[in-house]
């Protein structure tokens, strides 16, 4: 699950002689996007960024999208094999990143865990409150993990471990479309934009108010959306992590989708979110994830050492109501929510 962004008051426009800002919005990838430009640079018109925003979509779709039977992603799962196979660059991007984070938490991020998602009966599975599959004796899994896949060196091929291995970057796709789109608005001089797809943002510049982005990080609370605290943003991304919205409560206790590969279950920590600011949307995606998993104490401690932008909003069980942990990184870019 990841935490729709609140925009804050920032949005609004200024008004005055000043050009009225651009906004483009869909359905895509299952959720949808929303972008803001502040204003169009010379020789730019509005239909070269709708068809930018619309030629990274369908390339992510074509090569990254679970749901498509037909996309790259969704052969390479099909394939019952252990030869490495040729992969496009927007894959190899895709598994680069997992395989870089996967390394820097100890393997708390994992690509491969689909299907033991759907085995604890979230992401359209079937499954109630067990796994289906059974783990090996060091506790990881027999047929995915962090190391069960091998990259080439140039990134040209991958290669599965176990060819029941499946992946799945719906979590990381999108943020991987963000920064894709803000790459090429950036190629075209568009230097002022807010950019949102399911809950991933990334925005630079100034908004049509005149001043930095700001966006709201929401409380994490079932059912409502009220702003926990605000951050600004010019050129970083945030994504955050949370159990609030998508879990069930079993023998009494909270499960979580959110698993952790080490134990092939979900986590087991009281933490309600994690947001992490990154100047790449995949990557904080990827991270919000990881730190969610090693929860806030090894989340906050390996945050620290990486230097991260994070904010931990962990649940006070005692008291009803949370306490929060965050780097200095973070609080650079915090800003009150008055």
């Amino acid at each position: 699950m990841r935490a729709r962004f609140l925009v804050a008051a920032a949005l609004l426009w200024a008004g005055g002689c000043a050009p009225a800002p651009q906004q483009f919005d869909g359905p895509t990838m299952g959720t949808t996007y929303s972008v803001t430009v502040t204003q169009l640079p010379d020789g730019v018109t509005r239909e070269a960024l709708q068809a930018v925003i619309d030629g990274v979509l369908d390339e992510v779709n074509r090569h990254l999208s679970t749901y498509d039977p037909a996309s790259e992603i969704s052969a390479f799962n099909a394939l019952r094999s252990t030869e490495a196979v040729p992969v496009s660059p927007q894959l190899q991007a895709i598994v680069a990143i997992a395989e870089a984070v996967s390394a820097e938490s100890g393997g708390a991020f994992d690509i491969t865990v689909g299907p033991l998602v759907r085995a604890w009966g979230f992401g359209g599975g079937q499954g109630t409150s067990t796994p289906a599959a059974e783990s090996s004796p060091d506790g990881s899994s027999p047929d995915g993990g962090p190391y069960r896949l091998e990259l080439s060196d140039d990134g040209h091929t991958l290669r599965k471990t176990a060819a029941a291995i499946e992946l799945d970057v719906n979590g990381i796709a999108p943020g991987y479309a963000v920064d894709l789109i803000t790459e090429r608005f950036d190629a075209l001089g568009v230097h002022d934009y807010l950019v949102e797809l399911g809950g991933e943002v990334r925005a630079r510049g100034r908004s049509p108010a005149g001043r930095a982005w700001r966006v709201a990080v929401e409380m994490p609370l079932r059912g409502e959306r009220k702003p926990y605290t605000l951050v600004e943003l010019d050129g970083m991304s945030a994504s955050t992590s949370g159990d609030y919205r998508d879990f069930r409560i079993v023998d009494g206790r909270r499960v979580s989708h959110t698993m952790d590969p080490r134990t092939e279950g979900p986590v087991a920590n009281d933490l309600a979110s994690v947001c992490v600011l990154h100047p790449s949307a995949a990557r904080a995606d990827a991270y919000a994830t990881a730190l969610m998993v090693l929860g806030p104490v090894d989340g906050l401690a390996l945050a620290g050492r990486l230097g991260l932008a994070a904010l931990f909003i962990e649940r006070e069980a005692s008291r009803g109501d949370f306490r929060e942990g965050s780097t200095p990184e973070f609080e650079r870019l915090r800003r009150p929510l008055d």
